[in-house]
C-alpha cells in the first residue's frame, strides 16, 4: 500500500438529489477501498440523498443548507480534509460514472507521477467514452490550452474524478471555485499557478447508474461558450493567499 493510502485517504462524494444512484456507489466504494473513510456533502438535496447515506453505515454526511453545485460541495469537502488531516483526497461523483474499482490507480498516481493533483481522464486509451459535436470542440480546445499551462498532456480537463494529494488540500480549501466548471477547468489553472503538478492516468468511465444527466445536446452550444468563457476568468482572476506548504 503506498504512503498516500496508509496516511489516510478520504473519498468525497458530492452528491445533489442521487437517492436512486448513491447506495451502490457507497457500496462499491465500502467493498473496493475498506481503509478509506467517505464523506457525502449532500448539496441541498429534496429527495432524501442525506438519508440513504447515512442508512448506508459507510459513509460521514455533511449537509449544505441549500445548493451550491459541484465547485461548492467540493470546497467543503477539501476544508473537511484538511482540517481533519487527510493526506489524500480524491472526488468520485454520486451518480455511478466514476468506477470505484479505478480510484486506488488515481491515488496510487499521486506518488508515482511524483504529482499534486492527478485527473482520472476518460480520453487517454482506456475503455469507450465518446462525446461529439461543440461539447467535443471544447474539450479539445481546454485540453490544449491546459496542456501547455501544465506542462504535460492533459486530454480531458473537464474530468471530475481526480485525486489531491496535502499541499492540493490545502490550496483547494481555501481557493476551490464554485462557478460552473470552476470545478474542473478553473480548478486545475489555479492549481498550475500556484506551483502544483498535475497529471493523469486513463480510466474507464461508466453510464450514469440513476438520476438525471446535467447535460444534453441542446445544451452542448450553451457549454462551448461557457468553457471558454472559464477559461478566461481563470487566466485572469487574481489568487488568494497561498495556504503553507504551496508555492507559486
Amino acid at each position: 500500500m503506498s504512503e498516500e493510502l496508509r496516511s489516510r485517504l478520504l473519498v468525497i462524494v458530492p452528491a445533489w438529489n442521487e437517492r436512486e444512484a448513491l447506495p451502490g456507489v457507497l457500496a462499491e466504494l465500502a467493498r473496493e477501498l475498506p481503509e478509506a473513510d467517505v464523506l457525502v456533502v449532500n448539496d441541498g438535496s429534496t429527495d432524501g440523498t442525506a438519508e440513504v447515506a447515512r442508512a448506508s453505515g459507510t459513509a460521514m454526511v455533511l449537509d449544505l443548507p441549500l445548493n451550491l453545485g459541484v465547485g461548492g460541495a467540493m470546497r467543503a469537502g477539501y476544508r473537511f480534509a484538511a482540517r481533519q488531516g487527510y493526506g489524500a483526497a480524491v472526488q468520485v461523483d454520486a451518480d455511478g460514472q466514476h468506477d470505484p474499482a479505478d480510484v486506488r490507480r488515481v491515488v496510487e498516481a499521486l506518488r508515482a507521477e511524483s504529482a499534486d493533483v492527478v485527473i482520472g481522464a476518460r480520453f487517454a486509451g482506456v475503455g469507450s467514452y465518446r462525446v461529439r459535436g461543440p461539447r467535443r470542440w471544447a474539450m479539445s480546445v481546454l485540453s490544449g490550452v491546459l496542456s501547455r499551462i501544465a506542462g504535460t498532456r492533459l486530454t480531458d480537463t473537464t474530468s471530475g474524478f481526480r485525486a489531491s494529494n496535502r499541499r492540493a488540500i490545502a490550496l483547494f480549501a481555501n481557493e476551490y471555485p464554485a462557478e460552473y466548471l470552476g470545478d474542473t477547468v478553473e480548478s486545475l489553472v489555479i492549481a498550475c499557478r500556484s506551483g502544483l503538478v498535475v497529471r493523469q492516468v486513463g480510466v474507464q468511465m461508466r453510464p450514469r447508474a440513476g438520476g438525471t444527466p446535467s447535460h444534453n445536446p441542446l445544451k452542448a452550444a450553451v457549454f462551448l461558450g461557457r468553457a471558454v468563457f472559464a477559461l478566461l476568468i481563470a487566466l485572469t482572476r487574481p489568487l488568494g493567499q497561498a495556504p503553507a506548504g504551496v508555492h507559486r
